[in-house]
């Protein structure tokens, strides 16, 4: 759980958290660099020692908030090696494949060939990129054998932009700053059972921010025991209360003081970590029926259906634009999950039902790589990030998210439900009708819709009574498989379910097999 706020410096404060900010970030950047020299000899002894070195200089909890910053900093880089180098194998494979497939084949899934290239032109440029692929995994398999981990402080994007300040826009003064302020250090991990959780950057229930100074920055103290207090008051907007309740019982707060040099502000950001909250059973979270949640480019198509599978009400859109920066779109996210979550608490029902979709940019790229505007609102859409935020959030609203298989949703959907659904005046879109889809399969029960019964004393017009689909329909939700032998009903003599059976009745729909006949031997004279 992380909450802001902005702070409202003076002059003095800003020059003060910019000097602390500073030191610490230099040291930050030392202790990174024995950490990475380090590679895969680090041990809890060496550790120690970081720790012992820079507490010299600052103390002892500022020592630990950087050596613990300095880890997690190093453990991320391993993972994301780790990722890529998954990544790339995956990539080797598909083109691969593709390779060795002749020009212009197409695409067999039942014998699990994937389509070949479409002409000499692609065949090369995938190969060459293949050759790229290839050696940029030996690299990384080489560092990561080495235990090296390459890790920019500050940010390699902005690292980067150095070279082009020219072009870019910004000045070199402009830059700089940038760069100063991306690599200070002025975080500090709580401690439950100090006072108000947190006693390097501590922030009292009355607004009041001070600062534990590092040894080396004593002579800039304004209070005793070498703190530094801000003439800024902290006033959270967002979870004030239970901000309140951790720091009244003294339980660890986390916080961050940033600057953003592009607004010319301070911020200062507080976070804990949450109890694990249980999970809910199944069949507890689907007892009232659930939301169903059909997630598309612009909007989320969503439609209460109760617990047999049957929409409920009117179905509902929540609209968002992906347009613009990171921010701007994880702002919309948000607030079209906001709405989603009102929608749900207002229907009653305690579960979310959405597709587990993972939309991946080698998949995109090998199995559309003709299609481009499709490959964009693919690598564009933000599953990842909004099948987070909708978890996180539910939890606060103890909803539970139910994630089903993506297969053929929007297909059988439009073909099952669409037409039903639709009326003079309500136009059932395809994505509302994948929402029904997707519903149904999270509740358990079949996508398709049973046709209507024969009217009475009719069968031989329309058929016998029956509330199944018809023949010329899927099974369930796949095809059926097929059944060797002959395509016929009737059972061999001999091998009845009840042959032998003398006294079973020869009625319609009996089980019994019929016993052969034989006509008698008519006589010759009287």
């Amino acid at each position: 759980m992380a909450i802001r706020t902005r702070l409202r410096v003076s002059a003095a404060d800003a020059a003060v958290l910019t000097e602390v900010g500073v030191f610490l970030g230099s040291l930050a950047s030392r202790d990174l660099a024995v950490r990475s020299r380090q590679g895969l000899e680090h041990d809890a002894a060496s550790w120690a020692e970081r720790k012992r070195e820079l507490s010299k200089v600052s103390s002892a909890r500022w020592a630990g908030s950087l050596t613990k910053a300095t880890h997690d900093q190093w453990a991320l880089a391993r993972r994301g090696q780790g990722a890529e180098a998954a990544w790339l194998r995956g990539e080797i494979t598909r083109i691969e494949a593709r390779l060795a497939r002749p020009l212009g084949a197409k695409v067999d899934e039942r014998a699990g060939l994937v389509r070949g290239c479409a002409t000499r032109a692609e065949w090369h440029a995938k190969s060459r990129r293949l050759s790229d692929l290839r050696h940029r995994l030996n690299a990384l398999e080489a560092d990561r054998a080495a235990g090296r981990a390459h890790v920019v402080r500050g940010g390699k994007r902005l690292a980067r932009l150095s070279h082009h300040v020219d072009e870019a826009g910004p000045s070199r003064q402009a830059w700089r700053d940038r760069w100063r302020a991306a690599r200070m250090f002025l975080t500090a991990d709580g401690e439950s059972g100090k006072r108000y959780g947190n006693e390097t950057i501590r922030i009292t229930d009355a607004g009041q921010l001070s600062i534990r100074l590092p040894a080396a920055l004593a002579h800039l103290a304004n209070a005793p025991h070498g703190r530094y207090v801000l003439d800024a008051t902290v006033t959270f907007q967002h979870r004030d209360s239970e901000w309140r309740d951790r720091i009244a019982g003294n339980r660890a707060v986390a916080y961050r003081i940033h600057l953003d040099c592009l607004r010319g502000r301070w911020y200062v950001t507080a976070s804990w970590q949450r109890s694990p909250i249980p999970l809910v059973p199944l069949e507890a979270a689907l007892s009232r029926g659930v939301v169903a949640v059909d997630m598309n480019d612009d909007h989320l198509a969503a439609w209460h259906l109760d617990v047999h599978g049957n929409p409920v009400g009117e179905p509902r859109r929540f609209f968002y634009d992906l347009s613009g920066g990171a921010s701007h779109r994880d702002a919309q996210i948000r607030h079209a999950l906001t709405r989603l979550l009102h929608h749900t608490r207002r229907t009653g029902v305690a579960a979310i039902a959405l597709e587990n979709l993972d939309f991946t940019e080698s998949t995109s790229r090998e199995r559309h790589g003709r299609n481009k505007r499709f490959r964009r609102l693919v690598c564009r859409f933000p599953t990842a990030r909004l099948k987070a935020r909708l978890v996180s959030m539910a939890a606060e609203q103890n909803v539970a998210v139910v994630a089903v298989d993506p297969a053929y949703t929007s297909r059988w959907g439009a073909q099952h439900w669409q037409q039903p659904l639709s009326t003079k005046t309500r136009r059932t879109t395809r994505h509302d009708a994948a929402a029904v889809a997707i519903g149904r399969r999270a509740l358990g029960h079949p996508i398709r819709r049973r046709t209507t019964p024969p009217r009475i004393h009719q069968r031989d017009g329309y058929g016998h009574r029956t509330a199944q689909a018809g023949p010329e329909s899927r099974r369930r939700e796949g095809p059926c498989p097929r059944v060797p032998g002959p395509r016929t009903g009737s059972v061999q003599p001999g091998h009845g379910a009840k042959a032998g059976d003398q006294c079973a009745q020869h009625h319609s729909g009996h089980t019994a097999e019929r016993p052969s006949w034989k006509q008698d031997a008519v006589p010759l004279s009287p």
